[in-house]
């Protein structure tokens, strides 16, 4: 009888902790690079953001999460003069706990600098 309850104890404590996540992205170009009149000045910069809903109410729109990432990644490598982001990619980690969802926004680029 103990080993029935410890495996029902188990079972109800693996659902209760138990997540899984859920990875999303797409890629855009901000910049044409058709022609060889830049260098790479960095590459693979990021910015991230992430909001939090529980019960599925409160944090941001999708947007609004992707324009923070954005602030983020510029906030951390500022551009200079003749300086563009390219081949930027945004990817989605939604992870559910329990009653939590999470959704992280990871915004990746690479900054050129154009020749004058």
């Amino acid at each position: 009888m103990k080993n029935t309850y410890k495996s029902i104890f188990f079972g109800i404590v693996t659902v209760v902790f138990a997540s899984c996540a859920f990875h999303s992205g797409y890629m855009n170009n901000s910049v044409s690079l058709s022609q060889a009149n830049f260098n790479y000045v960095e590459q693979g910069v990021f910015g991230k953001s992430t909001s939090v809903r529980f019960y599925g109410i409160g944090g941001l729109s999708k947007s609004a999460i992707v324009d923070e990432a954005k602030q983020d990644l510029v906030k951390k490598y500022p551009l200079s003069k003749n300086q563009a982001l390219a081949n930027i990619s945004v990817n989605w980690k939604n992870g559910f706990y329990f009653f939590v969802q999470t959704r992280t926004c990871t915004v990746t680029a690479d900054i050129v600098e154009f020749h004058q």
